[in-house]
């Protein structure tokens, strides 16, 4: 009962806000977030715990736990919807530009923010901010959240050229990540522990990211042949988001095999699982556009969800404070000069130079995970990655999608609202 209480506030108050914050021209996704921090552990959480009603608000860290089912499946749905992204007649026109932006833009806010860190505990101390920290960051550096862009382009429709290369911009982003994210990881281990160990270095991450691709082209294949033996809308639907949830389950799957780990990351599987389907299935496009409309309550609950684990205590520390601030100032501007640098050397359209890499500075699950993982420097290295990112995650979050928005609408890509036909504003009435 408990836990249902809270999924029913959760959708409740995460709509309850849309509305509050509409006359603000703030996207939804911020909305979302909000109310999560306003009923999590800081705010209606805390008249829950004092009256002893678990399911009030989110009680505590813990107990949002619970609900970290509904985080990865909707990742898994967001990735889906991305690979739709990767059709051969779009990436035709666009796959070597995206290609070369999203490994050179990611590459360039690692090498910012390792820079600027390492400085940073040159002037500080190791006591304060040890080398193997400020390494591991800058590999945080290069995630990108591809959940608030992509909501941020659904709810305003937005269309062109900058949108185009926006989302295989952010899919190639997290496969190019795993890969730094490894290398610096294994380095700043090796730095902590005198041990440099290779297979986490290079042999790991390699395994993950061609066990995922093969793992979501070989369930998109089965999920194309498998659609086509059901015939109603209903029932395709039903299979489209059994694959997409049985991908899910199967990347959480780690298998041990001596030195080397076989694991797969449902970001990547679930893109390739997206993409192989769009590219193989004559109807994808219209299931694909019903999946669209049956994930949106997921999609409000998992953003509300991520808005409660937000932590804001992090604000009582004047050193995370600090290093937080750096490395956000760093990322951006890594971010934003490595897209404009390579879009422009690609020869692409001025407003992808100007706006594309103010779209990329969203940050969340793709970096709490490497954060969740940093843990293993130790606990006071460990620690302080996490308190950092979870700071960076919360300043982006709140922030990151109106950029995206404000973006795309200088870009000229958002039309807005009292511009827009009746068609436009809901297509739903036209049909």
């Amino acid at each position: 009962m408990d836990i249902l209480l809270s999924i029913a506030i959760a959708l409740f108050v995460g709509l309850l806000f849309t509305r509050v914050i509409k006359p603000l021209g703030l996207p939804a996704v911020t909305g979302y977030l909000v109310a999560g921090v306003l009923i999590g552990p800081y705010g209606l959480g805390i008249l829950g715990t004092l009256l002893g009603i678990e399911g009030l608000g989110f009680t505590s860290m813990p107990y949002i736990e619970h609900f970290g089912v509904i985080s990865d499946v909707a990742l898994g749905f967001i990735a889906f919807s991305i690979g739709n992204e990767f059709r051969l007649s779009q990436l035709k026109k666009i796959g070597k530009q995206a290609t070369i932006i999203g490994i050179v833009q990611a590459l360039v806010a690692a090498v910012f923010v390792d820079i600027a860190l390492c400085v940073l505990s040159l002037i500080l101390g190791e006591e304060v901010l040890p080398m193997s920290v400020a390494i591991t960051l800058g590999a945080v550096a290069t995630a990108t959240a591809p959940a608030a862009t992509l909501m941020v382009v659904r709810q305003y429709k937005a269309k062109g050229k900058l949108t185009d290369i926006l989302l295989p911009v952010v899919a190639l982003d997290d496969a190019v990540g795993l890969i730094v994210f490894a290398v610096s990881f294994g380095i700043a281990k090796g730095m902590v522990s005198g041990h440099v160990d290779i297979y986490s270095i290079v042999i790991n991450p390699l395994i993950e990211i061609i066990a995922s691709l093969v793992l979501g082209a070989v369930m998109g294949f089965l999920f194309s042949e498998t659609e086509k033996h059901f015939h109603s809308r209903s029932k395709r639907l039903s299979v489209s988001v059994t694959f997409v949830i049985l991908t899910v389950a199967i990347t959480m799957i780690h298998i041990p095999v001596g030195p080397i780990t076989i694991s797969t990351s449902s970001l990547l599987s679930c893109m390739m699982l997206g993409t192989i389907f769009c590219n193989v299935c004559e109807s994808s496009e219209e299931l694909m556009d019903r999946v669209d409309r049956w994930t949106t309550p997921l999609f409000v609950l998992f953003f509300v969800i991520s808005g409660a684990e937000l932590e804001l205590s992090v604000f009582t520390q004047s050193a995370i404070i600090g290093i937080g601030v750096v490395f956000i100032v760093f990322r951006s501007l890594g971010k934003m000069i490595g897209s404009g640098l390579s879009a422009k050397a690609c020869g692409c359209d001025e407003n992808i130079v100007k706006y594309l890499g103010i779209t990329l500075l969203p940050q969340a699950g793709v970096a709490l995970g490497m954060s969740v993982t940093a843990m293993q420097l130790g606990e006071k290295e460990g620690s302080l990655v996490r308190n950092i990112v979870l700071f960076a995650v919360l300043i982006y979050e709140l922030v990151g999608p109106l950029l995206t928005q404000m973006a795309l609408t200088k870009a000229g890509e958002i039309i807005p609202e009292h511009r827009r036909s009746a068609k436009q504003i809901n297509p739903d009435r036209t049909r």
